[in-house]
């Protein structure tokens, strides 16, 4: 079977997000779709994504076994392992979770420290990706995260001795920070040993609360001359440290370590989206549809009971807009896109003239049939993929 044949679709993976929408606390930077926990019992929530992923079934009959599974958030971390292990049992009972795939869940260092780790690791997680953010306690102040320094270290410390594969986020490009200061950051990083690092330039969101803070003259986002500086500082050391960049953002030691849930979405596999406010992208008939859940837990809830599903409409998608969406994210990756599998989808071919004139500025690499990012690409990903558009 030929990438042309099959352009987009489970060929490419198939995963499942689950979004758990509560925090303890919600971060100043945030734009995701989370709410305060408060003392909110989960039990109806799972009740929910449970009886969603059933119903996920029916619409797509012919989809195989799941390659992944992600609880992101929000902070999953706040779930008990017997409501980890029910959402597990359900996907692996409506469409099977394939022997050895991969299973992640996001958590807060504190949480790590407080949570049955060995609870989570039986109930199937087995990969842990843990939001340390940084370890500066300044800036871990600024950016209202609410663990220190020492406790982030002393949650990666904890996470690695009980799971296969622990991943590390981190934020920088923070107002005024310094080469100097992110170099310093980054070795201290590197010394806690994690196979996986993802690293995410501040973006400041409308809004947010440091949106608004934008808004007064409150924050001064840093140029981005300097988040470019910083990037480029960031592959160098990673590099050397034997984390090269297989994405974006994103490093890891060897190809066991890389995100398989992550490259569904880059390589424009299926997954399913359960939870308030998931997004989900599936093929059915050999069209492709993108679907968002209702928002609000008690809406998602509610129409759970209803109607059994959590989604909103669904939009197939045209040619246009796969393209666009597979070419986006199919640069992202080191590895690159065949864009035969491009040409498929749009009828057109990718301009050869504008990919000869960006390798010969050296931002890509083109062996005929992989067009992908060098290093110094990455830094323009978004310009360069709106003009190779078909």
């Amino acid at each position: 079977m030929t990438d042309a044949i099959h352009p987009f679709g489970p060929h490419y993976g198939f995963g499942l997000y689950v979004h758990w929408p509560y925090c303890t606390r919600i971060c100043p930077y945030c734009d995701f779709n989370v709410y305060a926990a408060k003392d909110r019992d989960p039990t109806l929530l799972v009740d929910a994504i449970c009886a969603d992923i059933r119903a996920h079934r029916n619409r797509m009959p012919e989809h195989g076994a799941l390659d992944s599974v992600y609880f992101g958030g929000g902070t999953p971390s706040l779930l008990a392992p017997a409501d980890v292990q029910r959402i597990l049992d359900t996907a692996d009972d409506v469409f099977g979770v394939k022997p050895g795939a991969e299973v992640t869940l996001e958590a807060n260092p504190n949480d790590v420290m407080r949570a049955d780790l060995a609870g989570l690791r039986s109930a199937g997680i087995d990969r842990l990706s843990v939001g340390v953010q940084s370890l500066r306690d300044t800036a871990l102040a600024f950016l209202g995260r609410d663990h220190d320094a020492a406790g982030a270290k002393a949650s990666v410390a904890r996470a690695m001795r009980i799971f296969r594969s622990v991943s590390v986020d981190l934020i920088y490009a923070r107002p005024g920070q310094s080469l100097d200061e992110w170099k310093l950051e980054l070795e201290d990083v590197l010394g806690l040993g994690m196979p996986h690092l993802s690293l995410y330039e501040l973006t400041i969101k409308e809004g947010t609360p440091f949106g608004l803070a934008v808004g007064r003259g409150q924050i001064a986002p840093m140029p981005d001359d300097d988040q470019a500086d910083l990037f480029e500082l960031t592959q160098d050391i990673l590099d050397m440290a034997g984390l090269p960049a297989y994405e974006v953002s994103n490093h890891a030691i060897s190809p066991a370590h890389q995100s398989v849930h992550n490259m569904i979405y880059w390589q424009g596999g299926d997954w399913i989206g359960a939870g308030p406010g998931a997004h989900g992208r599936v093929t059915v008939n050999g069209h492709r549809y993108a679907y968002e859940a209702q928002r609000r837990p008690e809406v998602y809830m509610a129409n759970v009971q209803a109607l059994g599903s959590g989604w909103g409409d669904a939009q197939r998608l045209d040619r246009t807009g796969i393209t666009q969406e597979l070419l986006a994210m199919g640069l992202r990756p080191a590895s690159g896109i065949d864009i035969a599998r491009i040409e498929a989808v749009a009828g057109r071919p990718v301009p050869r003239d504008k990919i000869a004139v960006f390798a010969e500025q050296g931002w890509v690499s083109f062996d005929g049939a992989t067009l992908s990012l060098t290093p110094a690409g990455r830094l323009l990903a978004d310009a360069l993929t709106a003009q190779l558009v078909p």
